[in-house]
């Protein structure tokens, strides 16, 4: 049986129920596609990831990008951060995560990509 059960219509055709990790992925990717600022009415929600893609990748760059992948995952209280590495590539930035869910799932390894050119954060 589904611990976590939720709605998505992205690249969905006719069955819309995400079930689990999917849907966790799912509302990460939501969650790092949203510039904070940027949802009318809600200032607080959103990520300031994509305004640090812009400045030059030093470790004090890097050191917010992690704060703020910590605080992003911390709103969700479904999973734990486990570890987390930072990549600069060429035109954005790719991020590992290790996240492990709270009922005591297994850890799961995921690849966030900020893409500068498309705008869009990918949860792989």
């Amino acid at each position: 049986m589904a611990t976590f059960v939720g709605f998505n219509t992205i690249n969905q055709y006719g069955k819309f129920t995400l079930l689990d990790f999917e849907l966790i992925k799912r509302d990460l990717a939501n969650a790092f596609n949203i510039q904070q600022g940027t949802l009318p009415g809600r200032p607080a929600v959103g990520t300031i990831i994509w305004s640090l893609l812009f400045e030059n990748q030093s470790a004090e760059a890097q050191n917010a990008i992690l704060a703020e992948v910590q605080r992003i995952i911390g709103l969700d209280p479904r999973i734990v951060l486990t570890q987390a590495n930072i990549y600069p590539q060429e035109n954005g930035v790719l991020i590992e995560i290790q996240i492990q869910t709270v009922p005591g799932q297994t850890a799961q390894f995921l690849q966030v990509f900020f893409d500068q050119q498309n705008n869009l954060a990918t949860v792989s």
